[in-house]
């Protein structure tokens, strides 16, 4: 099972992965009842998911408000580079600051997209200027985030 191939994931599967996402800490026969399937059962697909990389792991969905950071924005970064080797650079630097929640690596005319969740609006005004301000960025654009509708 390639995790890049859904396809390959039979109904079962499916409604284990789905259950999961709904509550990553549903115990194991619970789970086993809900698809119908025996717990041993359960437990050996659940292992064939997380080794295939369909699983990539459980965390805790934390809101960054509760830790002091209310504040959230997407930054989306040109670079002045997209070679592998200036990508990967940027990338270390910017999961280093501690404001940063996630990543992405895009498409079109920016680069990056940068989810930050930030204590007030002059944090913000620093990452931007000072920690995105390397000669490595070509441009910023910032979107504060009014909120988040999870699925």
């Amino acid at each position: 099972m390639a995790p890049n191939n859904i396809q390959q994931l039979d109904e079962v599967d499916r409604a284990l992965v789905q259950l999961l996402r709904l509550d990553g800490r549903m115990p194991n026969n619970e789970l086993a009842s809900r698809v119908g399937i025996a717990p041993s059962t359960c437990l050996t697909r659940l292992r064939k998911l997380r080794d295939a990389g369909v699983i990539r792991g459980f965390h805790a969905d934390v809101d960054p408000a509760a830790l002091g950071r209310p504040i959230q924005a997407m930054i989306a970064v040109q670079v002045r580079s997209t070679a592998r080797g200036a990508v990967d650079e940027f990338v270390e630097g910017v999961q280093r600051l501690p404001a940063v929640q996630n990543v992405y690596f895009v498409s079109g005319s920016d680069d990056f997209l940068v989810h930050v969740a930030v204590s007030d609006t002059n944090e913000l005004r620093a990452l931007v200027s000072e920690d995105l301000g390397s000669n490595q960025v070509l441009r910023t654009e910032t979107k504060l985030i009014f909120d988040h509708f999870a699925r």
